[in-house]
């Protein structure tokens, strides 16, 4: 168990006793009694140091603490190379070797490559859909590009990324620099085809999801306007995606362009595409087919007891406090957030089903600042690779809570799907397409209305 974290635990219990608040839906209770502090209703914890996305929801039984522990131990370990007594299977080839490396703290990453804290990764696909309507591997490539592997096996490529400037100037004359990614592929192990659709991908926050998870399909379909019925340039759309486990098509929730649709199918692919540590869910090695392949009879190389609990690990993180909820500049920050359309996409509230197993999962009211949808984000953010039905230009509205806690638990905080911008203002500014009105009127307010709004996030 991490320092400290017991404490954290038992403090926001009876923090919760004491104040008797009931984070359901709204019904019983005005709206004016939540407390706007509780992001993650039952499931907060109130920390700001590094550790910060690093609890357990609160109120686990004895049992479930203990696979949150053991599952916590597996998130936290470097794998290696079979054979090995402990943790073997890493490889051939890679991205990382563990789920913290790229997930810092449970955090983001940082925008690198090829690196022991890198966080970033290239997904790849040729155009076209499979036979699930997913996308396409690259022949010897497969869905992603391994740019690391073990000794005496070469990795797929070499990636690397450079900026370069673009200035951004407000109707006051005030300036604010961009920083433009191009990305170079190198040293690949065969020639990659010239049609390959790459995307670029830093490691998102873990903790939260098993919230995420918990929000039924049709109130994330309740807020969808695919059609734009409302006029208001908002079109937000669900992406359906194949469910190996259950070999059906679900919504989408999880990844970037929501191409991923629940927690045990996300977790099994990371350990399968990011360590190449074969499991249950995905029990061919990522280079099947190619000369790296070891053909070692050893797959799958994960227990289902520790896949499942780094699942339930993620699944039951909490979510941090929010923090200066009634500062002045903060409260003026969150009007105008409403005010010029942030909230049209990233949608302040929602509500969990009922889960008899998890109280402080079940039928909770959160604030992940998200609708969990697609929507067009313009030219300057695609990249130009579709995923189910997320089109190239398409993302999947990113959670809010805890983004103004990024410098404590990374030091340097990165934002946006591939880490391009290094403070809140520069990702307001990469925002178009759906979010082109918004992001102009956020230009158009003063600069100390703009400082209101980062305030807000700050606070978040």
């Amino acid at each position: 168990m991490k320092i400290g974290k017991q404490w954290f635990v038992i403090g926001c219990l009876l923090l919760f006793t004491c104040l008797g608040i009931l984070c359901t839906k709204p019904g019983l209770f005005p709206e004016e009694d939540f407390d706007p502090r509780l992001s993650g209703g039952m499931a907060t914890v109130f920390d700001l140091s590094s550790q910060s996305f690093s609890h357990p929801i609160p109120g686990l039984s004895a049992w479930d603490s203990h696979v949150h522990e053991k599952g916590d131990q597996v998130f936290e370990q470097n794998f290696v190379a079979a054979p090995a007594p402990l943790f073997p299977g890493l490889g051939p080839v890679f991205n990382n070797v563990s789920c913290i490396s790229c997930h810092h703290n449970d955090g983001k990453g940082t925008p690198s490559f090829g690196e022991v804290n890198s966080s970033m990764l290239m997904r790849v696909s040729i155009p076209g859909q499979d036979s699930h309507g997913g996308p396409v591997p690259v022949p010897g490539f497969g869905l992603q590009i391994q740019d690391r592997s073990i000794l005496g096996t070469q990795p797929e490529a070499k990636i690397s990324v450079q900026y370069r400037d673009s200035l951004v100037q407000y109707p006051d004359g005030s300036t604010v620099s961009l920083h433009v990614p191009t990305y170079t592929i190198s040293q690949s192990y065969r020639p990659l085809p010239d049609h390959v659709l790459f995307s670029p991908r830093m490691a998102p926050p873990v903790f939260g999801v098993g919230l995420l998870a918990r929000v039924p399909e049709a109130e994330i379909l309740a807020h969808a306007d695919p059609e734009d019925a409302d006029r208001d340039g908002i079109k937000g759309r669900p992406n359906y995606v194949y469910d190996p486990v259950s070999g059906q098509q679900v919504i989408g929730r999880f990844g970037l362009k929501a191409n991923v649709g629940s927690l045990l199918v996300q977790v099994a692919g990371a350990f399968q595409q990011d360590m190449g540590v074969t499991n249950a869910v995905f029990p061919d090695e990522s280079v099947a087919g190619q000369p790296q392949d070891d053909h070692l009879a050893d797959d799958p190389e994960l227990p289902d007891s520790l896949l499942n609990a780094v699942k339930f690990y993620v699944e039951t993180l909490a979510v941090p406090a929010r923090r200066d909820v009634t500062r002045p500049e903060v409260k003026m920050g969150e009007q105008l957030f409403n005010q010029i359309g942030c909230a049209k996409c990233h949608l302040p509230t929602l509500y969990t089903a009922t889960d008899v197993h998890f109280p402080a999962l079940s039928h909770q009211r959160i604030h992940p600042y998200t609708d969990l949808l697609l929507h067009d984000m313009g030219p300057a953010l695609a990249d130009g690779r579709p995923d189910y039905r997320a089109g190239g230009q398409d993302w999947r509205t990113a959670p809010l809570w805890g983004i103004g806690l990024f410098p404590k638990t990374n030091g340097m905080p990165y934002y946006l799907h591939d880490g391009r911008a290094r403070t809140l203002e520069e990702a307001i500014l990469w925002h178009g397409g759906e979010a082109e009105a918004a992001k102009n009127r956020f230009m158009q307010l003063t600069a100390a209305q703009r400082q209101a709004v980062i305030a807000f996030l700050q606070s978040l």
